[in-house]
């Protein structure tokens, strides 16, 4: 590692604000950049947060699972560490160390920095490093010397993997640390190695006991075989229920606790079932009663949001659109600039309005544009305005551009991607002054608008490209939001169902809903929200009001244009088999990583990106090509 490249490039970004991106690593160049953001001391000279025993006690009494589990693999490594000079360090999901082990020696250099336990090691609290860093990324990082933004840790090397549980949720953080000068590239393979056999040791233990829960139902089934009850794990996912609630809804199994409750059911009794290993709750039996209803075919009662927040859209109750609604919750009554990614039909304007609708602008203008519509020799004139008398066809009085329109409200510019270079330098130039020039006019027009920008394309790989301006994408990257595909947010489907048809006044009165939801499930859904309107168009168009949609439902999928791909004719079957004998080693060592990436995030697409490293747009051309 070339110490003065790093120290000189360190030095010059924390003086002057200026990197080149090209000699610098993507997640470093990254880091830093949001430790600027956040104001991070780069000269702090050691750990500031620290918790006293007390609260020390407190986390590792709340941690206890995480420590236990960790604990027998870095006993096995105990020694290869101590004999290295380095250390290892356990840390929490909020960045707390929980424990360090180690080389006496490294142990007693890090108390001069406060790397004790007890201590907070996230970005935010001493800037780029590997800890804070896997925290943010969720993903094995490695930072050495110069490479860490605060000069406390100018002198260490760090190697830091996230520990995921199988739903994808982080749990903490396994680093292993050293003074630079002792440093070996197999540091990240250790902790990467380390993490993943305890992620495998949680999948293993959670499955034990959902056979135990399992067993447990099977045995209340035997004295309640005519009650109504479910089984639910800690997640409150339905991994059991009684012959009455299958055979009354046969795809309940899978579906969580809420959406069951929406599903015209309510709780009479919850009994805790414990497990023997540990005494601790393993999971929930309810025993349910049905909610009496005049309206026998709405079998979902669309979810709304809370009163003080407006959104004129579906809520549902999937947690990874609700992860989305509180950003947006969070971010509305600031000034901040929105930057909203997602697929194609997943949303992206509605987030935007709701945003507007609950900001101290909403009494202002909401002005949308689709910079991908408009024609490149016209979006100037469209943005800024033109003056009188501008050009050959100009209007008489002139024309108000949309950043003029939105005066003191919020500016919407969807596909923001698809703007040509010369507008991105214009662009830039208004964030920077807050002003326009219409074009022919010698005079500047002050601007007070909240901007909000939106595309479905990987804006990181445009930057990469060069076809984005990377100043610019950091002017509209303030305060990212990722509107979640409908694929990642099945469970709301019913509840759009209903959102849909009331906002359009269709009458799907005579298809049974319940019904509806459970066939559209298995659909991968590419077009997302937009393609689920326009199938429910399709039914209201084939579905007059008085017929029976008993037999439309009967009748296959493809009638209404949907294609599973989850269960491809028998053609296709052997089409498959020959793709894949066709495969180059290459490619089907790429498949596997796939397959086992999809695995362990839960079929989460974004995620297994992630985990893969690669950007999501290759994870799914990739998909189609291995016909995944």
């Amino acid at each position: 590692m070339n110490t003065t490249f790093y120290f000189d490039t360190w030095k010059r970004f924390v003086k002057e604000g200026v990197l080149d991106k090209a000699r610098l690593d993507k997640r470093i160049l990254e880091s830093w950049y949001r430790c600027k953001k956040e104001k991070v001391n780069p000269y702090l000279n050691k750990g500031m947060h620290l918790l006293t025993e007390e609260e020390l006690h407190k986390k590792k009494a709340n941690q206890s699972l995480l420590i236990e589990m960790t604990d027998p693999y870095l006993k096995k490594m105990d020694q290869m560490i101590k004999s290295s000079g380095m250390m290892a360090l356990l840390v929490d999901p909020d960045g707390y160390v929980l424990s360090i082990t180690g080389n006496e020696k490294t142990v007693r250099d890090a108390r001069r920095i406060n790397f004790v336990e007890g201590v907070r090691w996230t970005e935010a609290a001493v800037g780029t490093n590997a800890i804070g860093t896997a925290l943010e990324a969720k993903e094995a990082v490695m930072i050495q010397g110069h490479e860490h933004y605060s000069v406390a840790s100018h002198q260490w090397s760090c190697s830091a993997t996230p520990i995921m549980d199988e739903n994808g949720s982080l749990l903490g953080v396994i680093d292993v640390s050293c003074p630079v000068e002792q440093s070996h590239p197999f540091m990240i393979g250790m902790v990467t190695s380390i993490a993943y056999a305890i992620e495998k040791e949680l999948i293993k233990r959670s499955y034990s006991k959902e056979i135990t829960l399992i067993q447990q139902a099977s045995q209340l089934a035997e004295t309640h075989h005519n009650d109504l009850f479910i089984v639910c794990n800690q997640n409150q996912k339905i991994i059991s229920a009684s012959k009455p609630i299958r055979e009354k809804i046969p795809h309940a199994i899978g579906m969580n606790l809420h959406e069951m409750l929406h599903n015209r059911y309510q709780i009479k009794v919850e009994m805790p079932f414990y497990a023997k290993e540990d005494n601790c709750i393993n999971g929930s039996c309810f025993f349910l009663s049905e909610v009496n209803t005049h309206h026998q075919k709405a079998c979902f009662i669309p979810s709304k949001p809370a009163d003080s927040f407006l959104f004129k859209g579906e809520c549902g109750i999937s947690d990874v659109f609700q992860n989305t609604l509180k950003k947006v919750k969070l971010v509305a009554p600031t000034e901040a600039t929105v930057f909203i990614s997602g697929e194609t039909g997943t949303g992206k304007e509605l987030i935007a309005r709701a945003i507007h609708d609950n900001s101290p602008r909403k009494n202002g203008p909401f002005i949308s544009l689709n910079c991908g519509a408009i024609p490149k020799d016209l979006i100037e004139s469209e943005l800024f305005g033109y003056a009188e008398g501008a050009f050959t066809g100009a209007k008489r009085q002139g024309y108000k551009g949309k950043f003029e329109q939105a005066q003191k409200g919020t500016i919407f510019l969807d596909e923001i991607g698809e703007i040509p270079h010369t507008m991105q330098v214009a662009l830039l130039r208004v964030l920077q002054e807050r002003k326009v020039m219409p074009i022919g006019s010698a005079t500047e027009v002050p601007i007070d608008v909240r901007i909000i920008t939106a595309t479905h394309r990987d804006i990181t790989e445009l930057v990469k490209k060069g076809d984005f301006r990377e100043d610019l994408y950091y002017r509209l990257n303030v305060y990212p939001i990722d509107v979640p595909p409908l694929r990642n947010r099945k469970e709301d489907i019913p509840y759009l169902i209903m959102h849909i048809c009331q906002k359009n006044n269709w009458n799907l009165v005579n298809i049974d809903i319940q019904d509806l939801a459970a066939r559209l499930r298995d659909y991968d859904w590419p077009g997302n929200i937009r393609e689920l309107t326009n199938l429910l168009e399709r039914l209201h168009i084939m579905l007059p009001g008085q017929q029976s949609g008993k037999h439309i439902l009967e009748q296959p999928m493809e009638l209404l244009k949907i294609n599973h791909s989850s269960i491809p004719p028998a053609n296709k079957q052997e089409e498959a088999k020959l793709e894949e004998t066709s495969l180059k080693a290459r490619e089907r060592i790429q498949k596997d990583l796939m397959l086992d990436a999809l695995k362990r995030t839960n079929g989460n697409v974004t995620a297994a990106a992630k985990f893969l490293g690669i950007p999501r747009s290759t994870f799914y051309k990739r998909l189609k090509k291995f016909g995944l």
